[in-house]
């Protein structure tokens, strides 16, 4: 929260100005004028004292009592006519003192937003003098210089990014979570910079930046510095290790008989009961 800011310095008012009596006796004029504008009695507290505001002019500062308003104070003004006897009012602010709590100052909504702050459906307001941008290309009438700039370089947009804007979306991208200080980078093996996965860009971003294509990688999609890394690298491997539970080797039991009841045959089966084994047979 910010502090209020130092009142101005009053103007200079004659001796007599402050000294008014007619208006330094309307102490209860001004209360009661304070308590109209207030919602309740408690709300105007003690007399705080006067302010000579010029020639039958001065103001009364009362003590706020509402709850969150500490450091304020009500002023009334109050006037006379010349050679007049009897002061009027004429007006009532709630203003903040020196040891008084503001609010923040107002910041405008396109200054206020951030990024990540935009959600789907919001748009943002056209911005003329965007730094980050300049003017794209404009034909010169020259088929191989405008192919170039056209084709290869894709400048045929009002306007493209400018090297304030590359400048400062390498320096976001590089300290960001795709860059090479991340947790995910600090423990890998390799860079992506030996990565099969990686996609590289054209241009002056090329030479930090590529593009993850691996869909196992946590950065698939996204830009990642070259220096970066993950632990889905197409390189990398990991050790073999043998099962600390092994398979035991297989016991053949011969000492037990295992009877197999072979079942009652169906209907279009032949009972073979009363047949002679194999031996009787021979």
């Amino acid at each position: 929260m910010a502090s209020a800011e130092a009142p101005a310095k009053a103007r200079r008012v004659s001796s007599r100005a402050r000294n008014d009596a007619v208006l330094l006796g309307a102490v209860e004029l001004a209360r009661a004028a304070a308590l109209e504008v207030a919602s309740g009695p408690d709300d105007v507290g003690e007399h705080l004292g006067t302010v000579a505001e010029g020639e039958r002019l001065m103001s009364h500062r009362f003590a706020a009592g509402m709850r969150g308003y500490q450091g304020w104070h009500w002023t009334v003004t109050v006037a006379r006519v010349p050679r007049g006897r009897t002061a009027t009012v004429c007006e009532v602010e709630l203003l903040p003192g020196d040891d008084a709590i503001l609010a923040p100052a107002w910041v405008p909504w396109s200054e206020r937003l951030r990024p990540g702050d935009v959600r789907p459906g919001d748009k943002l307001p056209f911005r003329a003098d965007d730094p980050r941008l300049e003017p794209g290309w404009t034909p010169t009438g020259d088929e191989e210089q405008d192919e170039v700039a056209i084709e290869e370089l894709a400048l045929a947009r009002q306007r493209v990014l400018s090297p304030q804007g590359r400048d400062e979306a390498a320096e976001r991208w590089y300290r960001g979570s795709q860059g090479p200080t991340s947790r995910g980078a600090v423990a890998s093996d390799a860079e992506c910079t030996t990565c099969g996965f990686l996609v590289p860009l054209q241009g002056p971003l090329g030479q930090l930046f590529g593009v993850c294509a691996n869909a196992w990688s946590p950065d698939d999609g996204k830009v990642v510095s070259l220096d970066h890394g993950c632990g889905a690298h197409s390189e990398t491997d990991v050790s073999r290790r043998r099962s600390e539970w092994p398979d035991p080797d297989p016991i053949i039991d011969e000492s037990t008989v295992e009877q197999v009841d072979l079942g009652t045959p169906g209907p279009d089966e032949p009972d073979r009961s009363d047949e002679p084994e194999g031996d009787e047979r021979a």
